[in-house]
């Protein structure tokens, strides 16, 4: 019988790894620079992960190489995300969790990105709130985060929550492994956190705890924000406030080594009924989260007035529509029902997403979507318009929930 809670020199015992990998099971399946997919790490899963164990415990583990992929972006750049091998997924689960139970109470209640009971939603409810009554914010952008973590800053915060060896040793491993470019070249990296990797979250949110949010904390108590991850939003009562506010805190970036980027950072003004005028102010939306926060009229206790509120972004629509127009909707096989399991599997997401808030203004997304199913359906039996139109409808009619998005755009 296996003693999973046998521990060597690290206290590392087989129950955490084993646990670890559990965690890591189902969260992406590409295969790190070695080729092992998780499919094809669990076909030994008792040898590899006692092999893991057993270079843990002793010292001797040493990550490999992480591969880059990119990723296509709205605005027509790639993002590079760093893929790391399988064992390496499992060993960054396993300090992770050791780690996160330290960390978490200690975070600020307005970091939202990446932690236990805390998602993108709260943060963006917690905006709109604040946008009621503070008439300024500033849309912070931090140019390349991810890529210019300074790594001696980086472990003086985790020591500031443990003096564990075997803890810091692995985390500034993992700082320092490579990178296998998508053209094979290796890049040696003597900066930033590996974007894509377990644990890289967890240090990005205490580096950000340190270098912004005790900052503000401690020094401009009564200037809100929300953070979610490296995007930041900070509310202000003024524009000179805010004016201020984007002077300190790109100095305070710039003595952590970090840069704000002063083109996508932005001042913008939010109408709601406390503010009269700026209305002819340059910026009066931003995007926060796949959100776009613009004036919109909304009803109230004292009739229409024009407020500052959330609803899903062009590039949000954009990126779905893509998505969409993937799944080949018109050649699609099979009946009705068939048709309507695979299409409920991906839109579900999408509607829990992006409808929690201005959820009518999704409607031309999910109207579209109703005409690949109308083409579908003249295209699979061969019908003219008009018939299609009153089939899909009779369709409706006797089962309206046949499609997760007809709750919104019937057909």
């Amino acid at each position: 019988m296996i003693d999973y809670y046998k521990t060597k020199a690290h206290p590392i015992s087989r129950k955490m790894v084993l646990e670890a990998y559990k965690k890591i099971r189902n969260n992406g399946k590409a295969a790190g620079v070695d080729g092992v997919s998780i499919e094809d790490f669990g076909q030994d899963l008792n040898g590899n992960l006692y092999k893991l164990w057993n270079r843990m415990t002793s010292g001797c583990y040493h990550p490999q190489q992480m591969r880059e992929k990119k990723i296509a972006k709205s605005n027509g750049k790639t993002r590079s995300l760093n893929i790391p091998c399988v064992a390496d997924r499992i060993a960054q689960s396993v300090v992770k969790t050791y780690l996160e139970r330290k960390v978490e109470p200690t975070f600020h209640d307005d970091s939202y990105g990446y932690r236990p009971k805390r998602h993108a939603h709260q943060a963006i409810n917690k905006a709109t709130q604040r946008c009621f009554k503070h008439s300024w914010i500033i849309d912070m952008d931090i140019e390349s985060f991810f890529d210019t973590i300074d790594h001696e800053l980086m472990m003086k915060a985790v020591q500031r929550y443990t003096e564990e060896k075997w803890v810091l040793m692995y985390i500034e491993r993992w700082l320092k492994s490579g990178v296998v470019k998508e053209d094979g070249k290796l890049s040696n990296r003597e900066e930033g956190s590996g974007q894509g990797s377990v644990i890289s979250p967890l240090l990005s949110n205490i580096f950000l705890h340190f270098v912004f949010d005790k900052w503000m904390e401690k020094n401009y108590p009564r200037v809100p924000f929300e953070r979610y991850c490296d995007d930041i939003i900070v509310h202000c009562k003024s524009k000179a406030q805010a004016l201020y506010m984007q002077f300190l805190i790109s100095e305070r970036l710039k003595a952590c080594k970090l840069k704000l980027n002063q083109e996508k950072t932005r001042i913008v003004f939010c109408k709601n009924p406390n503010n009269k005028g700026m209305e002819n102010h340059q910026h009066v939306s931003f995007n926060f989260l796949g959100y776009t926060f613009k004036p919109t009229l909304q009803p109230t206790k004292n009739g229409l007035l024009l407020l500052t509120t959330p609803s899903m972004s062009t590039q949000s629509k954009k990126r779905v529509r893509e998505k969409i127009k993937e799944l080949k909707i018109k050649q699609a096989p099979g009946k009705i029902h068939q048709l309507a399991k695979v299409i409920n599997e991906r839109t579900r997401g999408w509607i829990n997403y992006y409808c929690e808030f201005g959820k009518w203004a999704t409607v031309d997304l999910w109207r579209g979507l109703n005409w690949r199913l109308l083409k579908w359906a003249m295209n699979r039996r061969t019908w003219g318009m008009r018939r299609a139109v009153r089939w899909l409808k009779s369709i409706y009619e006797t089962r309206p929930g046949l499609f997760i998005h007809w709750a919104i755009a019937r057909p």
